[in-house]
């Protein structure tokens, strides 16, 4: 059995690598997990529409005509390129981004937030066409709208950490 004196004690949360620093390091790393796997969901969406585009298919829209009006519109496509693919595009960089982030890379901190942002102003833009430019929802732009949603809240709680 040790003594320790009064002097020699030193509390665990004085410590600089005390609780705080290391729960708001696993903190952190629980958030980008979670942003990680709410990524595969909206990159799953983004592929299936873009493979519908790129094949000629139509979407599978369970019979509404407002989700096909949204996918068919001049909107859903810029130029060539179906917006779904760039869609696609930054669910992979931020899959990405916050896979690394979950493992401690500082840059993939530092980008996943912009990212995420820039998805979100991205998000704001078609909700707004689809609400008073084209009046119909898309049931699949829906859903990828509540990823960018849940995904910016993870951006704006995730805990801040000092690389």
């Amino acid at each position: 059995m040790r003594l320790m004196t009064r002097s020699s004690k030193i509390r665990r949360a004085d410590r600089p690598d005390g609780p705080s620093v290391r729960d708001a390091r696993r903190g952190g790393t629980i958030v980008y997990t979670i942003a990680a796997i709410l990524t595969l969901a909206g990159l799953a969406d983004a592929t299936y529409l873009t493979v519908q585009f790129l094949s000629g298919e139509t979407a599978v829209c369970g019979g509404s005509a407002d989700c096909f009006r949204v996918l068919g519109s001049a909107y859903a496509r810029l130029g060539p390129v179906p917006v779904a693919g760039l869609g696609l595009l930054a669910y992979f960089a931020a899959f990405s981004l916050a896979t690394f982030a979950a493992f401690g890379y500082a840059a993939a901190r530092r980008f996943f937030p912009l990212l995420i942002w820039a998805m979100f102003v991205v998000t704001l833009w078609f909700l707004f066409v689809q609400t008073f430019l084209l009046h119909a929802f898309c049931r699949y732009c829906l859903f990828s709208a509540a990823i960018v949603f849940l995904l910016t809240g993870l951006v704006v709680a995730a805990p801040r950490q000092s690389d």
